[in-house]
């Protein structure tokens, strides 16, 4: 048997309830305190159970019942699940904005680079980049989809593996302009090492001790070194020849193939216990412009599409 109660009494309900008076809800809901007590009572006598003591003191005061207190936060779940849909339902088109939150390194050093062939295939989207370090509410900030540098885990959200990484040292091309200067690997202990402290939280990220130990380097690190929170800007440091930078493949590619980078020691090096994930909400998958966008991703690092985590 269907419900004859009317989302609005709902409304009026969730709203009483959170303001504890129907003045309160009825300024939200732009009606008359009057409207909101009626569809209130209309509730009421459709569940046969009252749902607020009135509490007087001067000023009435609505207090929930018991059952009616247990019944509100599946109510609001509902009506968010309602908000998201009829999001869904709005944006079901190619045409229209596209929310990619991506963090400002991994935009500047490879999305940026790229995003004009993505345009040019879908021309009717407009990308808005959304670069944050700090992970994101992709509900609330009305997120499409993301690019995210981790386990493949994110709550709420499916995960599909884009790229892996590894981890190698690069520097400016003038550094090799002296035959002798790099030309063991000791030497690095001679140079600035440029350390990228963005990685530190990331428990199994190798830094420079790991890489040096690995390449057999036993004397203590050198006392000269920057460190950068940003992973562009080491790089940026590197072809400014301010040092030698532990570079991420992923971030370093379009440098080295320009030449502003050249790798160090290419037979040593880390794969990077994480990888990029392309991140969205599983209600989401299937949209238009999010379903191009991914698409795209997949065909420009040249990587079949991964089983969905």
């Amino acid at each position: 048997m269907k419900s004859p109660i009317h989302l609005n009494a709902l409304k009026a309900f969730e709203a009483s309830a959170r303001h504890q008076s129907f003045s309160a809800a009825a300024e939200e809901l732009n009606v008359t305190p009057a409207a909101v007590g009626q569809l209130v009572k209309t509730l009421e006598e459709w569940l046969d159970t009252p749902l607020f003591h009135r509490m007087s003191s001067g000023k009435t005061r609505l207090v929930t019942t018991e059952t009616a207190q247990s019944a509100l936060p599946l109510i609001r779940e509902g009506f968010d699940k309602l908000a998201q849909g009829l999001d869904i339902l709005k944006d079901n088109a190619i045409s229209g904005a596209l929310t990619v939150a991506v963090s400002p390194a991994f935009a500047a050093k490879w999305l940026l680079p790229r995003l004009h062939f993505f345009q040019e295939i879908c021309s009717q989207t407009s990308v808005n980049l959304n670069t944050n370090l700090k992970p994101v509410d992709f509900t609330e900030q009305r997120i499409d989809i993301g690019i995210r540098f981790g386990v493949g885990t994110w709550q709420g959200l499916n995960a599909e593996k884009l790229m892996d990484e590894e981890v190698y040292p690069v520097c400016s091309p003038k550094f090799l302009e002296d035959s002798n200067r790099l030309n063991t690997i000791d030497k690095l202990l001679n140079e600035t090492l440029i350390h990228d402290q963005s990685m530190d939280d990331h428990t199994g990220f190798p830094s420079w001790s790991a890489w040096l130990k690995k390449a057999g380097v036993t004397g203590p690190l050198t006392t000269k070194s920057i460190q950068i929170n940003n992973s562009a800007a080491v790089l940026q440091s590197a072809i400014d020849g301010h040092g030698v930078a532990l570079a991420r493949s992923v971030m370093a590619k379009d440098d080295l193939a320009a030449g502003r980078l050249v790798r160090l020691f290419p037979d040593i090096y880390f794969e990077s216990p994480l990888a990029y994930y392309v991140i969205y909400r599983p209600e989401c998958a299937e949209l238009p412009r999010i379903h191009a966008f991914k698409e795209w991703l997949f065909k420009e690092v040249g990587n079949p599409r991964a089983k969905r985590d």
